[in-house]
């Protein structure tokens, strides 16, 4: 049996999965299959308090995601998705570096909407891609903020209409602090609370 301590373990050094290789990669789909089969939180959506906050990628086989990596000059930095349970939110925040002062933000915003006792189905609704220093980019909770005040940044700022941004996660393991989920497009992420 492998525990929440071994994935960890297994992941620690990847990356959030750049650095992974085809047998790692294996290895921890694998991993974290036997740590969904132990889920303490079998109705997740039914427990917002441990839903609710920051969370931070630890791993991910998201395309999407570890594609940032790949532009030239850019690296990927710290990746949150933030949870506003109460309010159906969620921000999905990706910090990037790679030249100096040009430290960048790629951020969506997207309400969420149960089907089922552990799926929701996530509309996207807003995207914002900028520069950290003009956007007064601080932290995640701060931004959030920006963004609740309707505030327009000096960035690519727009608003997602289209209904193919839409799309589904299911929460197949949740305790205090690790969530895994598995999405519609068969990525999976694992995230630590903040």
């Amino acid at each position: 049996m492998i525990g929440k301590a071994a994935l960890l373990e297994v992941i620690a050094g990847k990356n959030r999965g750049i650095l992974a290789d085809e047998a790692q990669k294996q290895c921890i789909l694998a991993a974290i299959a036997q740590l969904e089969d132990r889920n303490p939180t079998p109705r997740p959506l039914e427990a917002l308090s441990l839903l609710d906050g920051n969370w931070r990628l630890l791993y991910t086989t998201s395309r999407g995601i570890l594609g940032i990596d790949q532009f030239p000059f850019l690296k990927l930095g710290q990746v949150y998705q933030c949870i506003r349970a109460p309010e159906a939110k969620l921000y999905n925040i990706a910090e990037v570096s790679g030249v100096p002062f040009l430290e960048g933000i790629v951020a969506v915003v997207a309400r969420f909407r149960p089907r089922t006792e552990r799926r929701v189905d996530v509309k996207f609704e807003r995207s914002v891609i900028g520069l950290q220093r003009l956007i007064d980019y601080q932290s995640p909770n701060y931004f959030i903020h920006q963004l609740e005040s309707d505030k327009k940044f000096a960035a690519i700022d727009f608003s997602i209409e289209s209904r193919d941004q839409q799309g589904w996660l299911d929460i197949t393991y949740l305790d205090e602090d690790l969530r895994i989920g598995r999405g519609n497009e068969g990525s999976v992420f694992v995230l630590t609370k903040e």
